[in-house]
């Protein structure tokens, strides 16, 4: 049936409509270098100002945050990671690019701080991102990005100075919301029941029935603890069980508390979760490949393929920074919006097949 019985066939139409969609637009458009560096600049510093706007609010009376870096911190690590590609391919292609960079470091610190205040795990993400494109890059382009022990350990004591920072200035200003220590205290709480919920009720297709909030309601899978946006779901009418209001705590429990592993094991099953894994594994794979087959056209002199090659860079770096943090950190970081954004990047990904395949 087209319409969706429940969440799990719900996130996969959504996630097929949106790869076929991505990937006829890769067929119509034409992709330079020039239009992917400035939608790449702009993105970044809407985001910048989204997520700068966002951490203001948060110590504003009588004004509500939103919390963007969940669904919008990925997209942020693809926009970054474009745009600094971009300027590094500029540099490949004999064009000046130096401001370029320098403006690309600023929006790089302003979006760690803003994105921080707001949310530990972006911080993770962002740092991971970090790692993970300058990985990429420094394989990618002959002058820039070398990856030395001096710059990973400057790294690693950036991440730990950003928390140690967001530990001072929580108890200052009183503020625990900021505290990373208050963040672990609460994981070392909750964590372990968790945890243990999850594996002695979860079986190969779901849960076992009655074990979730629900109660005898329950339906022993796609019980909306992995679901897609819950406007999204209203707006479509349709009658899938979800979590609102006071009974968010209750999503918590695998939401907030554990890696998506768990969450997308305990609601979908052990063979879901396997499933998962290879499809994340098949558009890594898939990501290098293609990636590897844009650097040998462009050390051959072809230009034709340089705005593609940044698009490919941001979008593999922010997928697999995502995966890492989604599936094996924090459930929040592929759940709900942020699901969108996960079926989005890896349509970003994937969409490269086509323009591979043209070319051979």
């Amino acid at each position: 049936m087209l319409i969706a019985q429940n969440h799990l066939q719900l996130i996969l139409e959504v996630a097929i409509l949106i790869q076929i969609g991505v990937l006829l637009l890769f067929n119509i458009i034409t992709i330079p270098l020039s239009m992917v560096l400035f939608l790449s600049l702009i993105l970044t510093v809407l985001f910048t100002v989204l997520f700068g706007l966002d951490a203001t609010i948060l110590f504003l009376p009588f004004l509500s945050h939103h919390e963007f870096t969940h669904p919008f911190g990925p997209l942020a690590v693809f926009a970054w990671v474009t745009l600094f590609a971009s300027a590094c391919l500029l540099s490949e292609v004999d064009i000046k690019s130096s401001s370029l960079k320098t403006l690309s470091y600023i929006l790089f610190v302003l979006i760690a701080i803003a994105g921080g205040i707001m949310h530990r795990s972006f911080l993770l993400l962002w740092f991971i991102g970090l790692a993970v494109g300058g990985i990429i890059m420094s394989k990618s382009f002959k002058k820039s990005l070398k990856i030395t022990p001096k710059r990973v350990i400057a790294a690693v004591t950036a991440a730990l100075a950003a928390f140690g920072l967001l530990e001072v200035f929580s108890r200052i200003l009183s503020a625990p919301v900021l505290s990373p220590v208050l963040r672990i205290s609460r994981l070392e709480s909750y964590s372990l029941p968790s945890v243990q919920m999850v594996v002695k009720n979860t079986t190969l297709w779901g849960h076992v029935q009655g074990s979730c909030y629900w109660g005898a309601n329950c339906l022993g899978g796609s019980d909306g603890y992995i679901s897609l946006p819950m406007n999204f779901i209203q707006s479509l009418t349709l009658p899938f069980p979800l979590f609102a209001g006071v009974l968010v705590t209750k999503k918590d429990v695998i939401d907030y508390m554990l890696p998506g592993i768990f969450g997308v094991a305990f609601d979908f099953g052990y063979v879901s979760l396997f499933i998962l894994l290879v499809w994340c594994m098949i558009v890594i794979c898939t990501g290098f490949y293609i990636l590897r087959n844009y650097r040998s056209l462009r050390r051959n002199g072809s230009r034709r393929y340089l705005g593609r090659e940044a698009l490919l860079i941001g979008a593999l770096t922010a997928f697999i920074s995502q995966t890492l943090v989604g599936l094996f950190i924090f459930n929040r970081t592929i759940n709900g919006t942020a699901m969108v954004t996960y079926m989005i990047l890896s349509a970003l990904v994937m969409a490269h097949v086509v323009t591979i395949s043209r070319k051979g």
